[in-house]
């Protein structure tokens, strides 16, 4: 207990230099707090993106990931609501799963024929009301709500198109695309002749007499060509009820959404209808693996089982584990130098103050005091800096973090298409909170260390002469 009284009482000794190294520790901390807040906000809502788009797992067939974006017919599901049904009925996987909903992926050309413009595109057929509860997950709370799907009550043959897609089948003005105009044709450029003005105007009167039934046209009309299961040509007169702008512009330049009936009609005719994939969207992260261990099981037990994968969203979106690296790998730099900076700090005071007291420590040593004893001096002191660093560092961060989350800043996420509220999150962290406070208080010690083990070992006689 003496050696700690000692040890506060020479701190209070040179206040300005304690002061300056307790500051140097304190915003050190707050900064590696704050900017650890702000990755997992990143992390956080990447992930709950993903989850929302894509579930936290995914029943495929295996070579699906890896083969099947070429020809994905080939790597079909059959009888998939009996795997559906199975995982339903499991009653280990009930309790911690929301949705698990089929999806078929759909190649094809779209073409506005009025305009005389295709384009391939890739796309996928959904259960919409199943998709709209999976929207729903927002696990770490954030405060915006994602936008309704706008497949929402819509007829059977409605779809839905990347901005991109709206631009290049000149659909902009007819969808009303904020930002979007449909291109000027360019002067001297060939036009096409009159044989084919005929065979577009026959397509776009077929394509009107196939709906002739409906009170009023659509707004805007494309036709989706694609391949059926058995290698022939089938096309589909489609209603495009909206357009929506993609995070990513190549996605953005090729994506189309619509019902999965009648992506399946598309796809296999009369035939059995099929899908690629089983989204399983599970209420906590955490209980991924497992989910997925026990998806495994219940696969295994289910006819045509052993021929399914299942994959998680990390593996299936490659971006995820390559942002949150990336994130990880500043913030743990910045970490180190803020480290280093501290242990050059505190050890340059414990130095200083070796200095200043040489002669006291040499008086301490021929009394009687062993080495130990002197050391643990120096060694408290810089325990109660960094103690103190800690507990100041943390509960500035956490005033810095609210104060940031409550200034009404905007930013705008990787992947995504709609600014959203700055969030850093601090306060819940307490894992992070623990590791970095007891970082700083390790550093401090450490640091204080070096000039303790100096000054318990120099001579007495060169101690007591010292000026």
């Amino acid at each position: 207990m003496k050696t700690w009284i000692l040890a506060f009482r020479n701190l209070r000794r040179n206040r300005r230099r304690s002061s300056t190294t307790l500051l140097a520790m304190v915003i050190g901390l707050t900064a590696v707090l704050l900017f650890g807040g702000y990755t997992r906000n990143i992390n956080y809502g990447l992930q709950t993106s993903f989850v929302r788009d894509s579930g936290h797992l995914q029943i495929q067939r295996r070579g699906y990931f890896l083969y099947g974006s070429g020809d994905p017919v080939s790597y079909a599901i059959a009888d998939y609501m009996r795997i559906v049904d199975a995982v339903h009925d499991d009653p280990q996987l009930r309790s911690m799963i929301t949705v698990v909903t089929p999806v078929l992926a759909v190649n094809g050309i779209a073409g506005n024929f009025a305009a005389g413009v295709s384009r391939t595109v890739f796309g996928s057929g959904i259960v919409v009301d199943e998709q709209s509860r999976m929207r729903q997950w927002n696990d770490y709370g954030f405060p915006t709500q994602p936008e309704p799907l706008a497949l929402a009550s819509t007829p059977p043959n409605a779809v839905v198109i990347g901005t991109g897609v709206a631009r290049i089948l000149h659909l902009c003005a007819s969808l009303k695309v904020r930002g979007c105009t449909d291109p000027q044709p360019i002067p001297g450029a060939s036009t096409p002749s009159a044989a084919s003005d005929d065979v577009v105007r026959l397509a776009a009167a077929e394509a009107l007499s196939l709906h002739a039934d409906r009170a009023a046209a659509p707004a805007a009309q494309i036709q989706l060509l694609t391949s059926n299961a058995y290698g022939a040509p089938n096309v589909a007169d489609l209603h495009v009820v909206a357009a929506r702008k993609q995070g990513v512009k190549a996605v953005d330049d090729m994506f189309v959404q619509l019902h999965l009936a009648q992506a399946q009609r598309l796809v296999y005719g009369g035939g059995q209808p099929r899908v690629t994939s089983i989204v399983v969207q599970l209420r906590h992260t955490a209980d991924m693996r497992r989910a997925r261990e026990r998806l495994l099981a219940v696969l295994r037990r289910t006819p045509g089982g052993d021929a399914l994968d299942v994959l998680d969203f990390g593996t299936l979106n490659p971006q995820y584990g390559q942002i949150t690296g990336m994130f990880g790998a500043v913030f743990g730099f910045i970490a180190l130098l803020i480290a280093t900076v501290v242990m050059f700090t505190v050890g340059n005071t414990m130095n200083m103050a070796v200095m200043e007291r040489t002669r006291e420590i040499g008086t301490l040593r021929a009394i009687g005091v062993r080495d130990a004893a002197v050391s643990r001096i120096f060694v408290c002191e810089g325990f109660l800096l960094g103690l103190c660093g800690a507990l100041f560092g943390t509960l500035l961060a956490l005033g810095g973090a609210a104060l940031i989350n409550h200034a009404g800043l905007h930013w705008m996420p990787p992947g995504q298409t709609d600014s959203v509220a700055l969030t850093v999150r601090v306060w819940g962290e307490n894992a992070m909170i623990v590791r970095n406070a007891l970082g700083i208080w390790f550093v401090a010690t450490v640091s204080a260390w070096f000039p303790a083990r100096r000054a318990a070992r120099m001579p007495i006689v060169e101690a007591l002469r010292f000026s």
